[in-house]
């Protein structure tokens, strides 16, 4: 097993390594209208993974929609990569897609995969060389195969029934003023709001200056929500940052952990939670 969090001079040591696949997950655009001011800049020998176009359901009327095991390995398979590859993720936001794919990775049964701890932003800070982006660049077949682990992912019909059966804890990883309704959603025609009996861990609280906080600082915030040995469901706007707070249980919580998939855009569309 790989550790999940890397750091760029681990990173930096290990660029020529044959068995890493090093991928960019940057996006191309987000729902919050974050930018990056390294847009055109790769860690050398990055391959760009498209979550929007490749790696999401584009026929989904939700946005990051997870794909299917059949599109997810084709794509993989294009990309280069291998069931004994050890993939490195960082995006170029620091922190913010990386762990998507993380758990994308986890979740189709990739158990050596890791995270670039402050991604993009670390390693130019660190004063390290990068590259031109080129995502038309092609690469030797893979040989991924997937092996889908379903108790990684929960859908709306998962969570209308917990509501009864209080068998997980939601976790929300919106900001406050999303989750208590007092700030509009990116998707102007949504409210904003929370799931009954969820609580709110926003993304940015795990996180400090772009990279993760210290276990212990982890710890201590976790514990103060008194989740304990609680079966945990991680939730956002679109699936995106509820892997940042899922990673960041990851690294010290045991309790089995899932996403909702389709998070607020899903579940305030079908509860016709509109303006």
């Amino acid at each position: 097993m790989v550790d999940i969090l890397v750091s760029t001079t681990w990173l930096n040591k290990n660029l020529t390594n044959d068995n890493l696949i090093i991928l960019d997950a940057s996006p191309l655009s987000t729902a919050t209208g974050k930018k990056s001011t390294f847009s055109n800049k790769i860690i050398p020998f990055a391959r760009f993974f498209n979550i929007k176009d490749d790696f999401s359901d584009t026929n989904s009327e939700f946005p990051n929609t997870f794909p299917s095991v059949k599109q997810f390995e084709e794509k993989c398979i294009k990309l280069g990569i291998n069931n004994t590859s050890h993939i490195v993720v960082y995006d170029n936001l620091g922190i913010y897609t990386s762990p998507r794919v993380w758990w994308m990775f986890k979740t189709f049964g990739h158990k050596n995969v890791s995270v670039v701890n402050g991604g993009l932003p670390e390693w130019i800070k660190n004063g390290l060389t990068t590259n031109q982006k080129n995502r038309k660049k092609t690469y030797l077949k893979g040989d991924f195969k997937a092996n889908f682990r379903a108790g990684n992912i929960k859908f709306y019909n998962d969570i209308i029934a917990n509501i009864t059966t209080k068998e997980y804890l939601l976790i929300d990883a919106r900001s406050k003023g999303r989750f208590t309704g007092k700030e509009k959603e990116p998707r102007k025609h949504l409210q904003s709001g929370s799931i009954t009996n969820a609580i709110n861990i926003p993304f940015k609280d795990v996180l400090q200056n772009g990279k993760y906080k210290s276990k212990t600082e982890l710890l201590n915030l976790f514990n103060t929500k008194k989740i304990a040995h609680k079966n945990l469901i991680f939730s956002c706007g679109s699936g995106i940052t509820a892997c940042i707070v899922y990673l960041a249980s990851e690294l010290i919580l045991k309790n089995n952990k899932s996403i909702y998939d389709g998070s607020w855009a899903e579940w305030a569309e079908k509860q016709k939670l509109f303006k």
